[in-house]
C-alpha cells in the first residue's frame, strides 16, 4: 500500500523535515535529548503489505512463545526487542523480492501496492508497536489457570474468551482519556522506549565508524553474539549461576546461614545472578531505569528486606519462626502447609464452618510485608502526585497545554491527524457494556455482580493518571492489584472468583492503557501517524488475546499436573510460580477475605496503618523540598517508587534485585556520569542486545532439548544449594527435610 489519501492530505511540504530547535524548544530531559531524532521523513510509507504481514507474524509468535514459556520455573519473558531485531532481514528481503507492480493504477483510493520500495524504519516502528501487543501475558488468563488448575472447577473456553478479550481492549478507553496528559507533554518521557528508539537508529541510520570505536550497529552486534553464545551457560549447561548463594556453599548445614545467603529462598545476602534472565526477567533492563529511580527502588529493597523483615522475623512477630522466612506459601498454625480445599463448599464459597476447624491462616513473614507495602504505596502515589504534578495536571485539565511551549516532538506531531476522542469512548462503552453481558448470564463461572463491574472501571479510570505519571517518568508502575482486592474482599466476602475477576478489571484494564500509552510515546519520538498506530494496538491486542488463551488451554489440557509442584517429578520446568502467588491471593483477598486476615477478625489488622505511613511519607519529602529548594536530591526522593520497590516479590527473589540494582547503578550512575558519551552511544543498544541475544538461545535451547527433554543432572544443575532456607526456627515445630528445635 503506498498510502491512504487521509496521510496525503494531512501532509505538506517540505517531505524531510529535520528540526534543529533552540534549546528550550529540545526536550527537558536529557536522556531523550540524547537519544531521539529531531527529525520527520513525510515520504516514508507507513501502512503496507509488509507492516500487515511481519507485524501480525511476530505478534502471533511473541503471544504464543511468552504463554507457552509463562508456566516455567524461570519465565522467560521475549520482549518486542526481539521481533524488532528479527523483523529487519525479512522485511529488506520482501522489499527484493516482491513485485513492485501497482494494483488499480489510476483508481484513487483503490490504488495500491504490495511492495512500495525499500523497507524503512516507521514501518519497522509499527511491526514492533503490533508485535508489542503479544509480548504481554494477559493477566486475565491467571483467572483461567487458577480455576481450572488449583481450584479444579470448570470454566468454558468460551466464557475465558471473553473476559481476555474485554480486559485487553478496556484499556484503550483509559488510554484515550488520558492522552494529553501522559503522552503529549515532554515531562513524560517513558524511559524504556529510549531502548527502542536507540535500536531502531542503529538498525537504519548509517554511522561512521569512530576512530578506535564502534558504530552502534557494529556494537549491538557483537553484544548480541555474546548474549547468544552466553546463555547456553546457565540456560542450560550451569543453571547454578541463575543464582550464585556462596555462603551456602561454605555453611551447608546451617538454617540460619542459608536463611541469610540463599537467593532463592532467604534474605539473599551476597547473592548475585550472572543470568540476563534472572536481572531483568521482573523488573525489566536495568539499563532502561533513570538512577534515581533505581536509587528509590534499591532503598525500598534494602529497608523491607534487611531492616523490617529480620527485625520482625527474629523478634518472632505474627509468629514468624514458625514458618519460612521468605515464601510465598499459605500455612496453618503449626507451621504446615493450609487445606484451601477443606474449606471451599459445593458452590465454590469459603465453608465457614470448615474454616474454624482449619483454624486461622497465617504468612511468612516477608509476603505479610509485603502487603504492608502495597497498602503504604497506593496513598503515597496518590499524595505524590497531587503535590508534585498537581498543578501542571489542573493545567491540563484546563486546556492551557496548547498556550504552552511545545517540545520539537510535539510540534513535529503536530503535522499529523490525532485519534478522534470518540472512537475511545466508543470502545471503552462496548466493552464495559459486554463486561456487564458476560458477568451477568456467566455469573455461576465468574461470581462478579454488576455493581462490581462498574466500581472496578471507577477504580482504573481514578488510578490511570497517577500511576501513569509514575510510570512515565520513573519506568515503575505501581499496581492496583492489592487494593482491588481489598475493597470487593470487604464488599463480597467468600467469593474467589469474583475477587479474581474483579482485580483484572480494576487493575489490569489500567495496566493495559499504560502499554498502550507507551506505544503511543515511542511513536510520538519516532514520528508515526497516530491513526495507524490506534489500527496496530487494535488489531494486535485482538490477535494476541487468541493466541495466548489458546497456548494456555492447550498447555492445561496437555500437561500432566502442570503447576502441582507436590507431584510434578524432581526438576519439571512446570511449576508456574506466577500463578502459585496469583492463587494465594485469591484465597487470601476472595475466598477468606480481609476481614477475616487483615480487619477486625485478623490477626495482622497492625498492618492497615501503613495506608496512612504512604500517605504522609509523600507529605515530609515535599516540606523537606520546599524548605531546601537549592537541594535538588530531595525531589529525586520518590515514594510510591520506593514503596513499590517490592511489588514483584514473591515471585521475585532477592537475587533478581540484588544483580539488578548493581548492573543499574553501573549504567545509570557509573557510566551515565563519568562516560557519558559511551552511555548515550550504546546503553541502550546493549540492553536491546542482551534481550534478543537471551530469547533467541532461550528458544534454540528448548526446540533443540528442552522439547526432546535433554537435561543434565549434575551439581551445577541444582538451584541455590540452600535446602535449609525455607526451613522454620521455632520450638517444636516439625517440617519434613528440616531439622527440629
Amino acid at each position: 500500500m503506498i498510502g491512504s489519501e487521509e496521510e496525503e492530505e494531512e501532509i505538506s511540504a517540505p517531505l524531510i523535515e529535520v528540526h534543529e530547535p533552540p534549546a528550550e524548544e529540545n526536550s527537558p530531559v536529557e536522556q531523550v535529548a540524547l537519544t531521539v531524532p529531531l527529525t520527520d521523513d513525510h515520504s516514508l510509507p507507513v501502512v503496507t503489505f509488509r507492516m500487515w504481514t511481519l507485524g501480525a507474524a511476530a505478534c502471533v509468535l511473541l503471544s504464543f512463545l511468552n504463554q507457552f514459556f509463562w508456566y516455567r520455573r524461570e519465565p522467560l519473558s521475549i520482549s518486542a526487542i526481539s521481533a524488532q531485531i528479527a523483523v529487519v532481514p525479512l522485511g529488506h528481503l520482501m522489499a527484493a523480492a516482491i513485485t513492485r507492480r501497482v494494483f488499480f493504477q489510476g483508481r484513487g483510493k483503490f490504488e495500491f501496492t504490495l511492495n512500495p520500495g525499500p523497507f524503512n524504519i516507521k514501518e519497522h516502528v509499527l511491526i514492533t508497536i503490533f508485535a508489542n501487543s503479544g509480548a504481554a501475558n494477559p493477566y486475565s488468563i491467571h483467572i483461567v489457570s487458577a480455576v481450572k488448575i488449583f481450584y479444579g472447577r470448570s470454566l468454558t473456553f468460551w466464557v475465558a474468551l471473553g473476559v481476555v478479550l474485554t480486559t485487553q481492549v478496556l484499556g484503550f478507553g483509559w488510554a484515550g482519556l488520558f492522552r494529553r496528559y501522559l503522552v503529549e507533554p515532554a515531562a513524560m518521557w517513558w524511559p524504556q522506549n529510549l531502548v527502542q528508539v536507540s535500536l531502531f537508529r542503529a538498525l537504519h541510520e548509517k554511522e561512521e565508524r569512530q576512530r578506535g570505536g564502534l558504530t552502534r550497529n557494529q556494537f549491538f552486534l557483537i553484544a548480541f553474539l555474546c548474549s547468544f553464545a552466553y546463555y547456553v551457560f546457565p540456560g542450560y549447561l550451569f543453571p547454578k549461576l541463575t543464582s550464585v548463594s556462596w555462603l551456602c556453599w561454605i555453611f551447608s548445614s546451617s538454617v540460619l546461614v542459608q536463611q541469610l545467603g540463599s537467593g532463592l529462598h532467604g534474605l539473599g545476602i551476597g547473592a548475585i545472578g550472572l543470568d540476563w534472565s534472572s536481572i531483568s526477567s521482573y523488573l525489566g533492563s536495568p539499563l532502561a531505569s533513570p538512577w534515581f529511580a533505581t536509587a528509590n527502588i534499591a532503598v525500598g529493597y534494602l529497608l523491607c528486606m534487611y531492616v523490617i523483615t529480620p527485625t520482625m522475623y527474629w523478634l518472632n512477630v505474627y509468629r514468624a519462626k514458625t514458618f519460612p522466612i521468605f515464601s510465598d506459601g499459605l500455612f496453618k498454625e503449626n507451621g504446615q502447609k493450609y487445606n484451601i480445599s477443606a474449606i471451599i463448599d459445593s458452590n465454590f464459597h469459603i465453608d465457614l464452618q470448615a474454616y474454624e476447624r482449619e483454624g486461622r491462616l497465617y504468612l511468612s513473614t516477608f509476603f505479610a510485608m509485603t502487603y504492608a507495602f502495597s497498602f503504604a504505596c497506593l496513598t503515597a502515589t496518590i499524595v505524590h502526585v497531587l503535590l508534585f504534578h498537581g498543578r501542571d495536571i489542573w493545567l491540563l485539565s484546563k486546556s492551557a497545554f496548547k498556550e504552552k511551549k511545545m517540545d520539537v516532538h510535539t510540534k513535529l506531531m503536530q503535522r499529523y491527524k490525532q485519534v478522534p476522542e470518540w472512537w475511545f469512548i466508543f470502545i471503552l462503552l462496548i466493552n464495559i457494556t459486554a463486561t456487564l453481558l458476560i458477568c451477568h448470564y456467566y455469573n455461576d463461572q465468574l461470581q462478579l455482580l454488576w455493581w462490581g463491574v462498574l466500581l472496578a472501571c471507577g477504580l482504573a479510570f481514578f488510578f490511570t493518571l497517577p500511576v501513569g505519571v509514575i510510570t512515565a517518568t520513573t519506568n515503575q508502575t505501581p499496581g492496583l492489584n492489592v487494593i482491588t482486592e481489598y475493597i470487593i474482599g470487604y464488599l463480597y466476602p467468600g467469593y474467589p472468583v469474583a475477587n479474581m475477576c474483579f482485580k483484572v478489571y480494576g487493575y489490569i484494564s489500567m495496566k493495559q492503557a499504560l502499554i498502550f500509552l507507551q506505544d503511543f510515546k515511542l511513536g510520538h519520538y519516532m514520528k508515526i501517524p497516530p491513526r495507524a498506530m490506534f489500527m496496530a494496538q487494535v488489531v494486535g491486542t485482538l490477535i494476541s488475546s487468541l493466541v495466548h488463551l489458546g497456548t494456555a488451554w492447550w498447555l492445561m489440557d496437555t500437561i500432566p499436573n502442570i503447576c502441582d509442584r507436590t507431584v510434578l517429578p524432581p526438576g519439571s520446568p512446570w511449576t508456574c510460580p506466577g500463578d502459585h502467588v496469583f492463587y494465594d491471593a485469591s484465597v487470601i483477598w476472595g475466598l477468606i477475605g480481609p476481614q477475616r486476615i487483615f480487619g477486625d477478625l485478623g490477626y495482622y489488622s497492625a498492618i492497615n496503618w501503613s495506608f496512612l505511613v504512604g500517605a504522609i511519607a509523600p507529605v515530609l519529602v515535599w516540606l523537606a523540598y520546599k524548605a531546601f529548594p537549592d537541594q535538588q536530591w530531595i525531589k529525586q526522593i520518590t515514594v510510591p517508587v520506593l514503596l513499590v520497590s517490592i511489588i514483584n516479590m514473591p515471585p521475585a527473589t532477592s537475587v533478581n534485585y540484588n544483580s539488578w540494582i548493581i548492573i543499574g547503578f553501573l549504567s545509570g550512575y557509573v557510566a551515565y556520569r563519568y562516560y557519558r558519551e559511551w552511555w548515550s552511544r550504546h546503553n541502550y543498544v546493549l540492553s536491546g542486545a542482551l534481550d534478543a541475544g537471551l530469547a533467541f538461545m532461550g528458544v534454540f535451547l528448548y526446540l533443540c532439548l528442552g522439547m526432546e527433554h535433554i537435561s543434565l543432572d549434575w551439581w551445577g544443575s541444582d538451584g541455590d544449594g540452600c535446602p535449609l532456607a525455607s526451613c522454620p526456627t521455632a520450638k517444636g515445630i516439625v517440617v519434613k527435610g528440616c531439622p527440629i528445635y
